[in-house]
């Protein structure tokens, strides 16, 4: 019987933008299984980066739950949330948010620094990221000195280095060339396939969507049926 790691029930978030109260999900209702590579669609203010945020506890639902793991992140204090975001939570940015003035290595094992693991594990485990990633031969490059493919590599292996059940990815290809886009789907393609992990990506892209095994259409807020075209 499959388990379901991120589970939405009639999950709602409305905010304000100025005097308007702008409705980013009503009422969604969606299930993600461990193991699961699931692209959410949809054109700009669909959502998808809110349910996203959600799912990492970066923000929290108006009504309605959202359960990760077993957990629901708005419950928890911020101490709290943090150790779980850190142990269980894989987040890759669109925007790469490398620090410039660290090495790829110094990046990727930052997160590591939150856990009680010695300065030498922790090394040894960043070095083994980066190695599944295809960039140990670029240790002590600072992401100035990497391109565009290479700067997403480095936050996909931050993004793993703490072996997280689910990796939350927002728009992971959108400020990449094609062909880098590609590598980084094939990645993430690799890391769900041969690894298990979860992967929910973003993506408004047709062709980055059919990396997942299963996509997931919102719009205006709400789950919808796919056009048939």
């Amino acid at each position: 019987m499959s388990e379901a790691i991120v589970q939405a029930i009639d999950l709602t978030k409305e905010f304000q933008r100025g005097q308007t109260k702008v409705i980013a999900l009503q009422s969604v209702n969606l299930a993600v299984d461990r193991g699961e590579f699931v692209a959410l669609m949809g054109p700009s203010g669909s959502g998808k980066s809110t349910l996203l945020h959600m799912a990492a506890g970066m923000d929290q639902p108006t009504q309605g739950r959202l359960i990760v793991l077993g957990e629901e992140p708005a419950n928890m204090g911020e101490r709290d949330l943090a150790r779980w975001r850190n142990n269980h939570v894989g987040f890759v940015f669109q925007a790469f948010n490398l620090l410039p003035v660290l090495t790829a290595l110094e990046n990727v094992e930052l997160p590591l620094k939150l856990t009680a693991l010695s300065r030498a594990r922790r090394r040894e485990n960043a070095m083994t990221a980066l190695k599944l990633v295809g960039l140990d031969d670029r240790l002590d490059h600072f992401p100035r000195q990497l391109s565009g493919g290479q700067e997403q590599r480095v936050a996909i292996a931050r993004a793993i280095v703490t072996d997280p059940d689910v990796i939350l990815a927002d728009e992971p290809t959108g400020n990449l060339d094609a062909a880098s886009a590609r590598d980084v789907l094939q990645l993430l393609q690799r890391l769900n396939r041969e690894f298990g992990k979860t992967i929910i990506m973003v993506t408004h892209d047709p062709h980055s969507a059919e990396a997942a095994s299963r996509v997931i259409h919102l719009d205006k807020g709400q789950c919808v049926e796919p056009v048939q075209v």
